[in-house]
This record gives structure tokens, sequence and C-alpha cells, in this order.
């Protein structure tokens, strides 16, 4: 079976979240179900730097302003389509956002020409290959559908759509319509009109053969007004076309055996690697070098969704029961500069680097006794299953995948010797901070603690029974 997948990233050519880890990652999985999957992803700089054995398999004069190639090749493990289009695309740094940290103002256009083009594919532009399915990511690859849609083709090809965060939607001023070349009846409720505007992830929602998001309960929780973002009647109305399927983690990228980017490597049988990874993340984060507190861990991005402006009020909590404190992420500058400012007022006792570095990461995972994940909503989460993989602790909020990946420790789990992490509801400081003393009082239980590192290690975070969900899926959505 041979699919299209359309996407604004992909691990590890561009990245800024867990959308290009999944682009990235699912393609491989998938071939072992026997689909074959073609990725379509816009030519930044690095990805066409990265490109291998490319040949142009398809031009336009204009594309949504200027000349683009379409160029078949290899990079990064993926089979990919690459929209070579300079003018939309040759931009160093965010895909996204310029470097005063602003919207591109032309967004609407680089990203209509990626689902254009992936409409286009569908459609049969390249004889030599015609996907059953095309496989569309999150708002910036919405307009397939819609396209496929008012192009009126007869027997179109089918389309999924999977939404990584409802949050990010693409609204644009409706004045656009004619650029976009969408004709003007598409302007309506049961079109892409979206509160007066154009919805880009609304038309996906709309047109697509079926839904999925990256995790069962958060298809469940975007069904409702508290999380559906203004989105949740659709949805409720398309019902029967939403699913959701976990994201998995790409265990060759984590595997803790023999991770690289390590300082040290253990399995779930020896954990004595794990100190050094320890030692690594105390000295880069400045942290004193202390083998016995209970050393918490962020990886995030700093932002009200992910409940990070909570870090703050429950800093006092730890501090107090003699953990530590390490966060590496970036986001809100008042969130920054309070974890700024927390690790200048308590030396030795938190560190902070803003940013991200991938072996940090790494080193964290493999290190750090306990992850702070107090997201207000996660549609999957991918930082608790790293978590479980490399033996650290999570503590999570309840809701979305981390309600679906992590086992509370609940009296009777823990009975039961199942327990990986801990949950807490609701989102409050008052709530995390109980959180917080339940997971100290665990970590001093040190056989319960050994068997929650060991089930979380045990745990299948692999991509092979989302890969066989999604291979369903795209076959029955075909037949």
């Amino acid at each position: 079976m041979q699919v299209l997948s359309v996407a604004s990233e992909a691990y590890p050519l561009i990245k800024t979240g867990g959308l290009a880890d999944v682009v990235g990652a699912l393609p491989a999985a998938l071939a072992a179900e026997g689909v074959r999957v073609r990725t379509l992803i816009p030519g930044y700089p690095s990805v066409t730097n990265a490109l291998r054995g490319g040949e142009a398999v398809w031009s336009a004069e204009q594309l949504f302003g200027g000349p683009a190639r379409l160029i078949a090749g290899q990079a990064g493990g993926l089979d990919l389509f690459v929209l070579d289009a300079p003018h939309l695309y040759a931009r160093y740094g965010n895909p996204y956002v310029g470097p005063a940290g602003h919207d591109w103002p032309d967004n609407p256009l680089r990203f209509a020409a990626l689902a254009r083009v992936g409409a286009n594919i569908a459609q049969g532009i390249l004889p030599a290959w015609q996907p059953q399915v095309v496989h569309v990511h999150d708002w910036q690859a919405a307009l397939v559908p819609a396209y496929l849609h008012y192009d009126g083709v007869p027997r179109r090809v089918r389309s999924v759509i999977t939404v990584h965060n409802l949050a990010f939607q693409g609204q644009f001023a409706p004045e656009l319509l004619t650029s976009l070349g969408l004709p003007p009846w598409s302007f309506a409720i049961d079109g892409v009109e979206y509160y007066g505007f154009i919805g880009f992830l609304k038309a996906g929602l709309r047109f697509a053969d079926a839904i999925t998001t990256v995790s069962p309960t958060y298809a469940t929780e975007i069904r409702t007004p508290e999380a559906g973002m203004g989105l949740d009647g659709l949805l409720r109305l398309r019902g029967g076309m939403v699913s959701g399927i976990l994201n998995g983690l790409d265990e060759a990228v984590w595997d803790p055996a023999r991770d690289k980017l390590l300082a040290g490597r253990f399995t779930a049988d020896d954990l004595a690697g794990r100190a050094a990874n320890r030692a690594a993340v105390q000295a880069r984060m400045g942290l004193a070098a202390d083998p016995q507190a209970p050393l918490f861990a962020v990886i995030s991005r700093l932002t009200w969704q992910k409940g990070m402006d909570l870090l703050p009020s429950v800093i006092p909590t730890l501090l107090g029961e003699g953990a530590q404190l390490a966060v590496l992420g970036a986001g809100d500058g008042p969130i920054e500069a309070a974890v700024q400012g927390a690790a200048a007022a308590h030396p030795g006792r938190v560190g902070g680097v803003i940013g991200y570095d991938e072996g940090l990461a790494h080193q964290i995972q493999g290190g750090a006794d306990a992850l702070l994940v107090p997201s207000r909503f996660e549609p999957c989460g991918l930082t608790q299953l790293s978590a479980l993989r490399y033996g650290t602790v999570p503590v999570v909020a309840r809701t979305g995948g981390l309600a679906d990946t992590v086992i509370d420790a609940s009296p009777m789990a823990l009975a039961a010797k199942v327990a990986t992490g801990v949950q807490f509801a609701p989102v409050t400081p008052e709530v995390l901070e109980a959180a917080i003393g339940r997971t100290i009082a665990l970590y001093r239980d040190k056989p319960a603690w050994r068997r929650m590192q060991t089930n979380g290690m045990a745990t299948d975070v692999s991509w092979r029974d989302p890969a066989r969900r999604y291979a369903a899926l795209f076959r029955s959505v075909a037949a």
C-alpha cells in the first residue's frame, strides 16, 4: 500500500516539537505492516542540504508567487518528496517564525502551497507513483482534503488527518480565499469558514475521510466544549470518523543500552549507568554533586499549556524535601525569567538551561529520578514515554495521552506491582505540590521505586501497535 504523508516538519531534518518525531518515525514502523510511506515536506535549507540522490519529478513556473520543483530523494532515513520553492521556504531557523519571533506573514501561502502539491500528487501528477491514501498532519497540511473536495475529481484519493495539537489551527483573513485557490462558495460554515476566518485545520477536519488524534483520551476530550477549542461541535458531528492512536517512540533513538548521547548506559536489570548521567546533568546545570537528593526534571516548552507557570510556586515544596530541580526548555519570556531567577536564588539546588539540547535531554532522562509533566492539556506527550523507557518516573497531569500512558501509583496498583508513575488532577499548585510529596514518599521506599522504574522500562512504548492501527485505518478508508 502506498501512502503520502504531508507535514511541515520531520525528524531528524527539521524539528520544533513532537510532530516531527511522529512524522520521522512512523514510516519505518508502517513498512513492517506492508505500507510504504513517502513524505512531502517543504524544502527548508536543512532539508535540501541533507537531500541525497534527488531527482526533479515535477515543476511549476508559478506556485503561490514563484517557481517550484518537486524533488524525489532520501534524507534522514526517509523517502521524500521535497517541495523546492525558494520564495517560500529558503529561510534558516524556525520553519514558522522569523528571527524576531513573529510568524512569517506569508505562512498561509507557504502551507497552502504544501497542501496544494500534496493534493496534486494524490490526483496523479506523478504517474509512476500513486498513493491510495494521503495522511496529513496538523493545520499546515490540512488544506489537502479541502483541495481534494473542491477540485471535484471523481473517486478521489482518500485522506486521513492527524491532530497533534488542536490549539494550533491556522486561521487567516477571508480576503486570502482566491489567493489560496479556493472557490468563493467554500467560504461557508460547511466549508473552510471558521468564525469569520479561513480555518486550515477546520477545513481538514471537515473534509478528511478519517480523523485521528495522538491518544484515545484526547480524541474524547476534544469533542467537549472544555477542550474542543471551538471545534467540538464539528468533531461531535463527525464523531464516527474520530479515533485516537497513541504515539510511539523511536526505539533506535531512545535506547538506554545503546544511546551514544548518554554519559552512562544501562539496562532495566542494571541501572548503575544512571549515576554517570545524574552527575553529568548536575555538573551541566550547576547543581550540587549529591547522589542522594531526589532529582526532579522538566524537559518542556515553557508555556501555560504545559503547566510551567506553576513551577515557581512549587519550588519551595521541592527544596523543602531536599530535592533538586533541573529544567531544560524555552517558551514564554516570564516563565523563562522565573526559571533563571529560581536558579540564581537557589544555586546548587535549581538549575536551568533555556533552549533545547538533544544530548542534555537524553542525559536528563537517563539520570533524573522524576520528570514533571503538569500539562493542562496534552494530546499525547513524548517526554513521559522517554522517561518510562529510561527509568525516570513520570509525574503527570491526568489528561490526554498522559492519562493513557502512565499507570498511577495508587495503593492497588502498587500492590499489584504495575504502577509506572504518579498522576494528579486538577492542575493547580496545591495538587501539584501534593503529587510531588507523594512522589518523594515513593522515592524513599526503595523497593517500590525500583519496581516503578523497571515497570516503566518494560512498558512497550514502541511504534509497533500504533503502526498496526494506522495501517488498518488506511486500508479501511481506502477500501
